[in-house]
């Protein structure tokens, strides 16, 4: 019973954003983890900024995870777009709100402004996967089904 309060008629309700929030979790737990504690890495691997690619990666994922749901709902194109682009300004708000965190709360960790700028570019790069895959497809449908 608990179950159908939970859902709307535009088919959004929580569970469907379990994953991402699971993944908003990890990505927390691991930018908390003190500057001491990270691994040692090899020279060639700080040399091509591998840690830039984590970030993209971890934010891309991260508002993909939030958009799916959207993008699956019943919700009309334009609005699953405003949503779509609400998130990917929320991911990067997070972005520049984990670098405060370990600024200010995590030892042996600092503000970096080219994390804030990769984490931005990973929910970037998610909205312009969602326009080109997902949004494409919604059209074609569209095109098809009119009469």
């Amino acid at each position: 019973m608990m179950d159908n309060n939970l859902v709307s008629n535009n088919g959004l309700n929580f569970k469907k954003f379990i994953p991402g929030i699971i993944w908003f979790l990890l990505t927390l737990t691991a930018i908390s983890i003190p500057g001491y504690d990270l691994p040692e890495v090899d020279n060639w691997l700080i040399e091509i900024n591998y840690d830039k690619l984590i970030h993209v990666g971890l934010f891309a994922v991260l508002a993909f995870l939030f958009m799916r749901p959207v993008l699956k709902s019943n919700l009309a194109a334009k609005l699953k777009w405003r949503y779509v682009f609400i998130i990917t300004i929320a991911c990067i708000i997070w972005g520049f709100c984990t670098e405060l965190i370990q600024k200010f709360f995590i030892p042996g960790r600092s503000y970096s402004l080219s994390d804030w700028l990769a984490d931005g570019l990973g929910a970037i790069v998610a909205l312009v996967f969602v326009k080109l895959i997902f949004f494409k497809k919604y059209n074609a449908y569209n095109k098809a089904t009119k009469p």
